[in-house]
């Protein structure tokens, strides 16, 4: 998620985090007693949001280090007993997916119900081998492309009718790589227990990488009710067309356009001639200055613009772009966007996507950004520059100067502009 640092599951959309919408949907499915298990960087953060929700029961476990999902519910044990759903707060689904399972495991027997998504290109996580009945026949973790054993996509949304079992199993695992869970889940198969595969087909996606934000913001936006905040102030210059969600204390300028879907979060500013077009999220305290074009753009909160175009690019919180700035979203020989992650190019699967720039970072004047630049937190981008890579955490850039200054000989003839003037007038 590079230059991303936020948790993905505090991340905003429409003005709450998504582990509050996680939440969200599991309530809508009737559940009401959650674990929650954080790390110690997230834990204050997450109790934080959780305490708006008296009304809903939450234990915590910590896991001091990212060593996986198993290791996750071991944390967790003493917390949990018989019928436990394990889900991973990164996917975003519907809430028919706990239904199905719900309603599965009310009709069946089996020791574990787990979701599997038909795919139609290759994704870069777990796939499930299923038999005919729809029994669960082996997990295949991480595949590489060109070799994936169906098309059912591993989606972390299980239902374990016995937690003990899942466990004793977690404990006798032995293996140097990050897939505990799937290999325990893999031997009960073996030893004749039986997991049941559920096909999905509602909405899902994974957060994997940053530029995977936009398809959950084209979710959130096409399932959410638009709604213009009776506090915001909006110009009768002003154009507001199209599915808005316009928050409290917006003031939205003369001459602006806004064309939906849109999310505009409270108390941002969007100025005079300022454009904001189709999935555009904005988020809090944001200025959007004069002539800025934002496009199918996912913005933090405190961000301000001048004068500038961001297409198709997702910033952090408290980024500034100076007057010109650009982030261009398009190659020229129209192929799909590639971004470097480790040593590897991947492949984004868009032909459109500008910058990824993480917080506090801020640009100069008439700074241009190539397709697909990674720009790190409290980076400076200085006025000029037109960066063609990727600029890791806290560096400056700033241009080499090549102008010469020299002694003035020219005469401009003042009648030239004279002419020019008289022909304008008799137009």
């Amino acid at each position: 998620m590079d230059p991303l640092a936020e948790d993905k599951l505090l991340l905003k959309f429409l003005g709450r985090s998504l582990l509050e919408h996680q939440m969200e949907r599991a309530r809508g499915a009737g559940l009401d007693q959650f674990v929650m298990v954080a790390n110690p960087q997230n834990l204050e953060k997450i109790q934080r949001i959780v305490s708006r929700y008296p009304e809903v029961a939450v234990d915590f476990a910590v896991q001091e280090m990212p060593q996986g999902i198993a290791h996750a519910v071991q944390q967790a044990e003493h917390l949990l007993q018989d019928r436990v759903l394990l889900v991973n707060s990164n996917d975003v689904f519907d809430s028919a997916a706990y239904a199905s399972l719900l309603s599965e495991c009310n009709r069946n027997s089996a020791v574990a119900y787990v979701l599997g998504y038909k795919v139609q290109d290759y994704f870069p996580g777990g796939y499930l081998v299923a038999g005919k009945e729809g029994s669960l026949e082996q997990i295949i973790e991480k595949p590489p492309k060109g070799h994936e054993p169906s098309n059912l996509v591993n989606i972390m949304v299980h239902l374990h009718t016995d937690i003990a079992k899942l466990l004793d199993y977690i404990s006798r695992v032995e293996t140097s790589a990050d897939d505990v869970y799937e290999c325990a889940l893999d031997r009960m198969v073996g030893d004749g227990h039986h997991i049941r595969v559920i096909p999905y087909s509602g909405f899902w996606s994974a957060i994997k990488y940053p530029w995977h934000i936009f398809k959950i913001v084209r979710y959130f936006l096409d399932t959410a009710e638009a709604g213009i905040s009776s506090s915001a102030r909006i110009s009768p210059a002003a154009t507001v067309e199209g599915k808005v969600i316009i928050e409290d204390n917006v003031r939205i300028m003369e001459n602006a356009v806004i064309k939906g879907p849109v999310y505009i979060g409270s108390n941002t500013i969007i100025g005079t001639n300022a454009l904001v077009r189709e999935y555009s999220h904005v988020g809090a305290d944001c200025v959007v200055g004069y002539c800025t074009e934002v496009k199918g753009s996912y913005i933090g909160d405190r961000c301000w613009f001048h004068s500038s175009y961001v297409g198709d690019s997702i910033l952090g919180d408290g980024c500034s772009f100076g007057a010109g700035t650009v982030l261009a979203n398009f190659r020229f020989d129209e192929q799909n966007i590639m971004v470097r992650v480790g040593d590897d190019l991947v492949d984004t699967g868009l032909d459109k996507l500008g910058a990824m720039v993480g917080e506090n970072a801020k640009t100069g004047i008439n700074t241009s950004v190539l397709p697909g630049i990674r720009i790190g937190a409290n980076c400076f981008i200085g006025p000029h520059v037109c960066l063609t890579r990727d600029v890791e955490a806290n560096k400056m850039v700033l241009p080499e100067s090549s102008y010469r200054v020299l002694g003035k000989s020219v005469e401009l003839d003042s009648n030239k502009k004279d002419e020019l003037m008289k022909r304008l007038e008799g137009l």
